[in-house]
């Protein structure tokens, strides 16, 4: 699947969850989970943007995303210090 109609339909929900808002908790709770993987995602995206410069790369995968996504700026910082010094 083309990586633009995926942000593209992940951004669509976002977008709805919002404006419409979930009634359910676990639905509401599934939003959330969702658009911390994209916050993650994105974060990742700009250290890879910036890195680029230095030669310096994180794959976004969905265990980095969760990471970066789920820990917030601590998780990209966790992923960074394993990416220079462990691997």
């Amino acid at each position: 699947m083309d990586p633009i109609i995926l942000i593209s339909v992940l951004a669509a929900l976002v977008i709805i969850l919002l404006v419409v808002g979930a009634p359910m908790k676990p639905v509401r709770f599934l939003g959330n989970i969702a658009v911390k993987f994209v916050i993650g995602a994105l974060m990742l995206f700009f250290v890879n943007t910036f890195g680029s410069f230095i030669d310096f790369h994180i794959p976004i995968n969905g265990v980095t995303t969760a990471v970066s996504g789920l820990l917030g700026v601590p998780g990209v910082v966790l992923l960074i210090v394993i990416k220079q010094f462990i691997i």
